[in-house]
């Protein structure tokens, strides 16, 4: 590759992390907050939006404090959250950041340090969170940022009746070559494909699950003096692997399908296995759920590594320049409590209650009972996942399992998997789509080489 076209790449990665803080396209978001009110930026997944329900009968009847939400989906609020916090503009609160945001943010100080308020909040009860999370929480200054309203691991999900009627077993801890002699044995029974994987693009989309492979398979995104290296053999092993298996026995139109619409196929039926993160399976035992009752679960497949799930969480952060703390810490402290996953419980159901956080929901009998098809391997999943700081074979320069930890990979990350899309899709080969991506990282990492 010429160095001009580098540069370009590299001109364009920056055009569009422009757009991201500039916000265009957005409308501007409201008014900040009062004493008396605060505003919540999230994502609106299912578990926010049961949050917004209770919120008012359960938290301002209490507090006074009126919660004004904009829940969007997560590629809209990440734009609408970088935009935000880069400004400083303070017409937000509270945020929910993930493990992704808040090393970057709390690096720039756009998040306001928890401490004294977890120090002086003895209810909250922070030994109770998993420490991993609390870990990924921590800025480099050794503060905490941010409160995990639910973390997830990921597993592997695989219909126990189609098994038995095709006479296959699942191992307990499989490797993905295994994975994907069943997903051919299986394929086609009952009208399943024999496994459903992400495919449509995003750095949250398709590449969180690719990058678990890519970690098991010995590939890196960078050697140590930031050198791209895409294009190694273990890279294109990984990511060959990945896309001949859901071409060969995924599901139909792949490349359009995210985990909403990957788990909404799975709920209805249409998959034999199924890879992804452990926070769906209470859709999966969910009442109306074609597959309730049928599922087995395992841990994510592996292959050169012992372990390669996930960690993830949606964290309370709030916003530097917020002049409402206080109130907004009240909403954090009751949003992540082990009192708001009991209230869920009751009036919602403890299948929904958010889960992956905190230690004494998985010693509670209510939650045991309604969760005991998945809780104990959510639990492992939460406790035992890939090592954050060493996911897979070798150093590396970055932190991340199912991401990279360095501000570049929100406009990387994106770009690559639109080329792994292509690849499912059958518009181009693997080896294009690493060959391209392989020239968008080298140019990414470029002050990191120091050039």
């Amino acid at each position: 590759m010429k160095r001009s076209r580098l540069a370009r790449l590299a001109v364009a990665a920056m055009a569009v992390t422009g757009l991201i803080l500039s916000g265009c396209g957005d409308a501007d978001p409201p008014p900040g907050g009062s004493n008396g009110s605060i505003n919540v930026l999230s994502v609106g997944n299912p578990p926010m939006q049961d949050l917004k329900k209770l919120t008012k009968k359960y938290f301002t009847a209490e507090t006074g404090i009126e919660v004004n939400y904009t829940l969007l989906p997560e590629n809209d609020v990440r734009r609408r959250m970088d935009r935000e916090f880069a400004r400083q503009a303070g017409h937000y609160d509270v945020a929910s950041v993930s493990a992704y945001e808040v090393p970057i943010y709390s690096e720039r100080g756009w998040l306001a340090p928890l401490d004294s308020y977890v120090k002086a909040d003895k209810d909250f009860d922070q030994d109770d969170i998993f420490p991993n999370l609390v870990e990924s929480l921590t800025g480099a200054d050794g503060r905490l940022y941010a409160q995990p309203f639910y973390g997830e691991g990921s597993f592997l999900a695989y219909r126990k009746d189609l098994f038995r009627k095709e006479g296959l077993s699942m191992p307990a801890n499989p490797t993905w070559e295994q994975v994907a002699s069943l997903a051919a044995e299986i394929d086609g029974t009952d009208g399943t494909s024999g496994i459903c994987l992400r495919g449509l693009p995003g750095w949250g989309q398709n590449l969180t699950p690719i990058n678990t492979v890519v970690n098991t398979f010995g590939g890196a995104w960078y050697d140590m003096e930031w050198n791209a290296r895409l294009t190694s053999p273990e890279f294109r092993k990984a990511v060959r692997f990945y896309v001949d298996l859901v071409r060969e026995h995924g599901q139909p139109n792949a490349d359009r399908m995210g985990f909403l619409e990957v788990l909404d196929a799975f709920v209805a039926g249409r998959c034999a296995m199924w890879y992804d993160a452990t926070v769906l399976a209470s859709s999966v035992e969910a009442d109306g759920s074609a597959v309730k009752g049928k599922v087995g679960y395992v841990p994510a497949p592996h292959d050169r590594t012992e372990k390669a799930g996930w960690l993830w969480t949606w964290a309370w952060g709030i916003q530097k320049a917020s002049d409402n703390k206080d109130a907004a810490w009240e909403f954090i402290s009751w949003a992540s409590s082990k009192e708001y996953q009991e209230l869920v419980g009751r009036e919602v159901g403890w299948t929904s209650a958010p889960a992956g956080n905190r230690k004494s929901l998985y010693s509670n009998p209510a939650y045991q009972q309604a969760a005991g098809a998945w809780y104990r391997q959510e639990y492992r999943a939460a406790t035992d996942s890939a090592d954050p700081k060493n996911p897979g074979v070798g150093p590396r320069p970055y932190t991340g399992i199912g991401f990279l930890g360095i501000p570049e990979f929100a406009v990387l990350g994106t770009a690559v998997s639109e080329q792994i899309a292509a690849a499912i899709a059958g518009q181009q080969s693997v080896d294009k789509a690493l060959e391209k991506s392989q020239d968008l990282a080298q140019a990414a990492a470029a002050k990191y080489r120091g050039e």
